[in-house]
């Protein structure tokens, strides 16, 4: 079974905010899956499915940010899933708005959900998804950046960005991190367009 943990936060408040992209790509995956997210364990909300003749299982870790590790580690426990079968989809800093990258292991790289995650399942070794938010101006803003709402512009631009990265989930699971990259990572910057 593959488990996919989209990261974010609970609420309304924070429904539409640049931390939240996680959030927002796995409910597109669970539409385009068929797939309801409506039942609660562990502290998350999840659903299961089959996505690209793999069972997998969505959730959405309900406990904040920091904490997404704790909820990801107990269905990681309980469904006894490998590590090579998690898939984390998160906001990143590092990337401009509309870049979608795929990555298989590494660092978190300063982001406090994915060093939860690692720090509760006991590896970097999972696949990731990561979603471009920018970053500010100023290093001291980066708190209030995450948490607040998308421009209008790029509120325009995130049916397509959110789309797009669930087709590369898709792509993902159907062949693997490695061919996915390679089909992905095109030489454009937002490869939500359509010349990958």
């Amino acid at each position: 079974m593959k488990l996919i943990a989209g990261l974010g936060n609970p609420g309304s408040r924070y429904q539409y905010s640049r931390h939240n992209m996680g959030f927002l790509v796995l409910d597109r995956l669970a539409e385009t899956g068929g797939i309801a997210l409506n039942q609660t364990k562990f502290e998350a909300c999840f659903g299961r499915g089959i996505i690209a003749g793999h069972p997998a299982l969505l959730i959405k870790p309900q406990s904040y940010m920091n904490l997404s590790g704790e909820a990801v580690r107990k269905f990681f426990d309980y469904f006894r899933i490998e590590i090579k079968d998690v898939i984390v989809v998160h906001d990143d800093l590092d990337l401009p708005f509309g870049t979608i990258r795929l990555k298989a292991g590494g660092g978190p790289g300063g982001h406090k959900g994915l060093i939860s995650v690692i720090d509760h399942v006991g590896s970097a070794d999972f696949s990731r998804v990561r979603l471009g938010i920018g970053k500010p101006d100023h290093r001291e803003m980066v708190e209030g950046y995450v948490l607040s709402s998308f421009s209008p512009d790029e509120t325009g631009q995130l049916p397509r960005v959110v789309g797009k990265a669930a087709e590369m989930l898709i792509e993902l699971l159907s062949t693997g991190i490695e061919s996915a990259m390679c089909k992905y990572h095109g030489k454009t910057i937002n490869n939500f367009n359509e010349e990958v």
